[in-house]
């Protein structure tokens, strides 16, 4: 039973179904015995980040009601100061098709970002880390994802076992 208010590890070689067992808890695979009951609502970065044609800023608020001092919180703990100082419009760049490519670590911190916008009870990370620097996944970890899991359940997927044990 995972409980809130931990943060559980997951690792393991490539392939052992780490972002499969994470698909079955939020219902995008089948599995074929047991129960996942999950209460609370769920924030999910996957491997693969999914990024919207639209600017920084509504790819991470999303829809929701802004909020200028969460948001601007939301930045900071996803390591995207640096990056917003560089585009040529800050937050309103247009990113995806129709806008500049971003880079792999550049789309794990904006889904990061976006997961932490939302009102969540339960966070599940796969593998963001691997995609930024070691410099980076450091400050991701102790500034955002450790912090998260004092008062929610955090569930973290990496190869960086340093991170859990």
């Amino acid at each position: 039973m995972f409980e809130s208010g931990v943060l559980y590890g997951i690792s393991g070689r490539v392939g052992a179904g780490k972002s499969g067992l994470v698909g079955a808890i939020i219902g995008e695979l089948p599995y074929y015995s047991g129960l996942f009951d999950i209460e609370g609502k769920i924030a999910y970065v996957e491997q693969e980040p999914v990024i919207f044609s639209d600017t920084v800023k509504n790819n991470i608020i999303f829809g929701r009601t802004f909020d200028q001092n969460h948001y601007d919180q939301v930045i900071k703990q996803a390591c995207l100061l640096p990056d917003l100082k560089i585009f040529t419009e800050g937050d309103q760049t247009i990113i995806g098709e129709k806008g500049i490519t971003l880079s792999g670590g550049q789309k794990a911190r904006v889904a990061l970002a976006r997961s932490l916008y939302g009102p969540a009870s339960i966070y599940i990370f796969d593998d963001p880390l691997s995609a930024v620097d070691s410099k980076v996944a450091k400050m991701l970890f102790h500034e955002c994802i450790q912090p998260l899991s004092r008062t929610n359940l955090v569930i973290l997927i990496t190869h960086q076992i340093h991170y859990i044990q």
